[in-house]
């Protein structure tokens, strides 16, 4: 991420947005289970929320330094913090209860790698298990604050089809002018 997307996503107004808005709109009436993977957490903003309504809660960040700084800040808490690729997870078949991911699919840097990771979600939870989130639509706002960051928009017309063949089923999607919620089951 760029500079100004960094300080974006640790911003306290971001965090307000989040936790009055986004948050409780993806996850209200969702069974996350009691081992619940995040994916794409970023500085934590989103795991800090999380954290307080779940027993178990791991995380997978790619930035070496936004997992190393989320570790230390979770330490002695109930969440795992691990530095991976979420298009291609750490973990055994069926290991979790649960999936999320926030506003962070556009930040995947190919189609074929955002379809990978939504394999890697579904092989990864348990059957019966939702996969739930957020990503915002492509606009000129979503570009000028993506200069010199990478930016690949999903569109949410096409993420049916994509999570279909990603192995999910019950898909559902519900945009807005800013983005999309969705979640999907893992049979």
């Amino acid at each position: 991420m760029n500079q100004i997307h960094r300080w974006l996503c640790r911003s306290s107004r971001w965090k307000k947005v989040l936790e009055e808005a986004i948050l409780p709109a993806v996850v209200n009436g969702i069974d996350l289970g009691d081992n619940l993977l995040e994916v794409g957490p970023g500085p934590g903003l989103t795991t800090d929320w999380l954290r307080l309504r779940l027993p178990q809660l791991t995380a997978v960040e790619i930035d070496g330094p936004l997992a190393r700084s989320l570790a230390l800040r979770m330490r002695g808490s109930n969440v795992r913090v691990v530095r991976g690729d979420g298009a291609a997870l750490p973990f055994k078949r069926n290991s979790f209860s649960g999936a999320v991911a926030f506003t962070m699919f556009h930040h995947v840097p190919s189609i074929e790698l955002q379809n990978r990771l939504f394999q890697e979600v579904c092989r990864v939870l348990r059957p019966g298990s939702v996969f739930a989130g957020v990503d915002s639509t492509d606009s000129w706002m979503m570009r000028l604050l993506h200069i010199s960051d990478t930016l690949v928009p999903v569109d949410p017309a096409a993420l049916p089809a994509r999570l279909q063949s990603a192995g999910f089923t019950s898909i559902s999607i519900n945009t807005d002018k800013r983005g999309f919620r969705f979640s999907a089951i893992c049979p």
